[in-house]
């Protein structure tokens, strides 16, 4: 993990009192960029976002597709909880949370929107962190690279109708030309970009060639990641400075979804028999949010200064420090896992020198 991985949270919030500061200091500079809009889509963030994804993108090897089946019952797990469990139970918490119980300490104008951009960040499946959470769990690497493929496969064509199902069950209007295309911009092009780009890298230079561009390019996605949350805070300066308290209740039904799903996945982990250095992955994937994406739809829907846009980054800011916790309870309970009586027959039928199919 990189330093600035390993603190993330602390940097986001030096961006809260950044984009604060400078929202308050020079709010003609923020009209101006929540200006620079073609088809509602935001030109400035647009490039930003860009510059956040696809370096991530650029690491996925859509080839370990292939390497799938080596692993279909962690996989089977994971896209269970990813697709059919976590979108869901996030809609379902945030109108808990959010639309009942908090509802008093809210801004009434902004309840919709709050649970609008939970949703988004529930529905888009983590990418590039994931790689940095499997490492400290000494998760299967092959496993992990193919899971994450399948999600960025599915998120193609899953993620606006998941989306666009949930807004409206939350009796959110959904703008589907906008969403449609924040598919498009957010999720295709940077998909076919990043890979197009890989394939002539590895032809020319291996995978070193793929590595030495984003040793240059890594830099590059994490200062647009935090002009991005300073953009983002420029706008809703006003509205945290007068309710602070809003940050904290909107992480609430982000704690608990995370805790649900790793925990859920890592105990169907268990119960199927797979062995530890997937379940720990697959809890980790099953939890962890595309934040990027989740960013740059909400503010394609709802806009800059919108409630959605400041529950998405609510998530980049619990993700380090709850993340790691999940880490630790995963590596504190690997015996407990192992004890397990589906995965202790899997190790009598195939011991652990051999390899699982």
């Amino acid at each position: 993990m990189t330093l600035f991985e390993r603190y993330l949270t602390l940097w986001v919030l030096a961006c809260i009192v950044v984009g604060i500061g400078l929202g308050t200091a020079l709010p003609g500079l923020f009209t101006l960029i929540a200006a620079a809009e073609v088809a509602n889509v935001n030109l400035p963030v647009a490039v930003l976002i860009w510059l956040m994804i696809i370096p991530m993108l650029l690491r996925i090897d859509f080839s370990a597709l292939g390497k799938v089946g080596a692993f279909w019952r962690g996989i089977g797990v994971t896209l269970f909880i990813n697709w059919a469990v976590k979108p869901f139970s996030m809609a379902l918490l945030g109108w808990l949370f959010i639309g009942w119980l908090f509802r008093p300490w809210l801004p009434e104008a902004q309840i919709q929107s709050y649970i609008a951009g939970l949703i988004v960040l529930a529905a888009a499946p983590c990418t590039a962190m994931v790689f940095v959470w499997s490492n400290l769990t000494r998760g299967e690497p092959h496993f992990t690279l193919s899971q994450v493929a399948l999600n960025d496969a599915i998120m193609v064509v899953a993620f606006a109708p998941i989306v666009g199902l949930l807004l409206g069950l939350s009796a959110i209007t959904v703008p589907w030309a906008t969403l449609l295309l924040s598919v498009v911009l957010y999720i295709v092009i940077p998909v076919v970009l990043a890979q197009v780009l890989r394939r002539r890298l590895t032809a020319k230079g291996g995978e070193a060639a793929v590595e030495r561009l984003l040793a240059l390019l890594q830099p590059v996605s994490l200062a647009a990641l935090l002009a991005t949350l300073v953009l983002l805070f420029g706008f809703q300066g006003r509205q945290i400075v007068a309710q602070p308290l809003i940050i904290a209740l909107l992480a609430v039904p982000i704690l608990i979804q995370v805790y649900l799903n790793s925990g859920l996945a890592y105990l169907l982990n268990r119960m199927t028999g797979e062995r530890h250095c997937v379940a720990g992955p697959s809890a980790l994937i099953g939890a962890s949010n595309f934040f990027e994406l989740a960013v740059a739809a909400a503010i394609s829907l709802f806009g800059l200064n919108s409630g959605a846009a400041l529950a998405t980054v609510v998530g980049v800011l619990v993700e380090v420090p709850v993340m790691l916790s999940v880490v630790w309870l995963v590596n504190r309970t690997q015996g407990w896992y192992e004890a397990g009586p589906a995965v202790q027959r899997r190790q009598v039928a195939a011991p652990l020198a051999q390899p699982l199919p």
